[in-house]
C-alpha cells in the first residue's frame, strides 16, 4: 500500500515540476541562430499566412507533435539538433522533435505497463518506483533518436563517399571528352540512379536556375552536409572553370585516393571485427581448459 511518505514524495515531485515549468515560461528566450536565420530567409519571409497555416496543418501526427513541441517545450535548452545529419538524411527538424517526443512518451509508459504486469503475477514493486522509472525511461528514450540519426548519417556518409568516387571518375571522363565544367558535372550526375547522384543532380540543376556556379553549389552542399570530399571536388572544378586548368589527372588521382582510403577503412574494420571474434573463441578455450584441469585440482586438494 502507498504510505504517507510516498504520497508526500509524489506530491513534492509534482509541485517541483509545476514550479519549474512556471519558471521556464518567464525565463529569457535563447534563440537558435540557424533557426532564426532560416525564418528570416526570403523564402520564408515572402510566404503567405495561409500557406504557413497549411504547412503547420500538413503531415502526420508525428509532424504535428514535433511542431507543437518546438513551440511549447524548452527544447533549445537541451542543445541544438544535429542539423547536418538531418539535412543529409532529409529529415525535417519538426519531424525529428516529433519522434523524440513519441519515444519519450513510450519510455514513460513502458515502466508503468511493466509494473502492472509484475503486480498481476504477484511480483510488484512499491509504486514509489513507478514515477522514477517513468522519468528515467522518458529521458533515455528522448535521446534515442539522436543516436539513430547520427548512426544512419554515418552510414550515409560512407555510401556518399563510395558513390562520389565513381562520380569523380565520370566527371573526369566527360572533361577528357571535351565537355565543359558544368556540362561534365551535370551529365555525370544524371548517369547514376542512386540517391547520391540524384542529390548532386538536384543541386546542380538548382544552381543553373539560380545563376550560381556549380562548384559554389557543391561547396555549399559540402558545408551543409559535412562532406569534405565534395569540397575538394568543388575546388578542383573551380580551377577548371575559372582558370581553364586541365583537371583530368587530378580528378582521377582524387578518385583513386578516395578508393584507397575506403579500402584501408574497410580493412581496419575487418581487422577489428576479427579481433572481436577471437575473444569468444579464447574464452571458450579457457572454459575447456578449466573443465579438464578442475578434476585434477580437486583431487590434489582432497589429498
Amino acid at each position: 500500500m502507498t504510505t504517507s511518505l510516498q504520497l508526500a514524495l509524489i506530491a513534492g515531485a509534482l509541485i517541483g515540476l509545476g514550479l519549474s515549468m512556471l519558471v521556464w515560461r518567464f525565463r529569457p528566450a535563447q534563440v537558435d541562430l540557424a533557426t532564426a536565420l532560416d525564418r528570416l530567409s526570403p523564402d520564408r519571409s515572402l510566404a503567405r499566412p495561409d500557406e504557413e497555416g497549411d504547412l503547420d496543418a500538413s503531415g502526420d501526427s508525428t509532424d504535428r507533435l514535433g511542431r507543437w513541441a518546438m513551440r511549447a517545450l524548452p527544447l533549445d535548452s537541451l542543445g541544438a539538433p544535429p542539423y547536418r545529419e538531418l539535412a543529409l538524411m532529409r529529415i525535417p527538424v519538426h519531424r525529428f522533435y516529433g519522434e523524440k517526443v513519441v519515444f519519450a512518451i513510450l519510455g514513460a509508459i513502458m515502466p508503468v505497463l511493466l509494473m502492472l504486469v509484475a503486480s498481476f503475477f504477484g511480483l510488484g514493486l512499491p509504486w514509489i518506483f513507478t514515477p522514477v522509472l517513468a522519468v528515467a525511461g522518458a529521458v533515455g528514450m528522448f535521446f534515442l533518436p539522436d543516436y539513430n540519426v547520427k548512426d544512419d548519417a554515418k552510414a550515409a556518409r560512407k555510401e556518399f563517399g563510395r558513390a562520389l568516387a565513381s562520380y569523380i571518375d565520370l566527371v573526369a571522363l566527360e572533361r577528357n571528352s571535351g565537355s565543359g565544367p558544368r556540362q561534365a558535372m551535370e551529365i555525370a550526375a544524371n548517369i547514376g540512379d542512386s540517391w547520391v547522384f540524384r542529390r548532386l543532380a538536384e543541386e546542380l540543376s538548382r544552381s543553373r536556375w539560380s545563376g550560381l556556379p556549380p562548384w559554389d553549389a557543391l561547396r555549399k552542399l559540402s558545408d551543409e552536409l559535412g562532406l569534405p570530399e565534395l569540397a575538394d571536388l568543388a575546388d578542383i572544378m573551380r580551377l577548371s572553370g575559372e582558370e581553364g586548368a586541365q583537371v583530368y589527372q587530378t580528378l582521377r588521382s582524387r578518385s583513386q585516393s578516395m578508393r584507397t582510403a575506403e579500402l584501408n577503412s574497410a580493412l581496419a574494420e575487418a581487422n577489428a571485427t576479427g579481433e572481436r571474434m577471437s575473444i569468444p573463441m579464447s574464452a571458450l578455450g579457457l572454459i575447456f581448459m578449466a573443465i579438464l584441469v578442475t578434476p585434477s585440482v580437486l583431487q590434489i586438494i582432497g589429498a
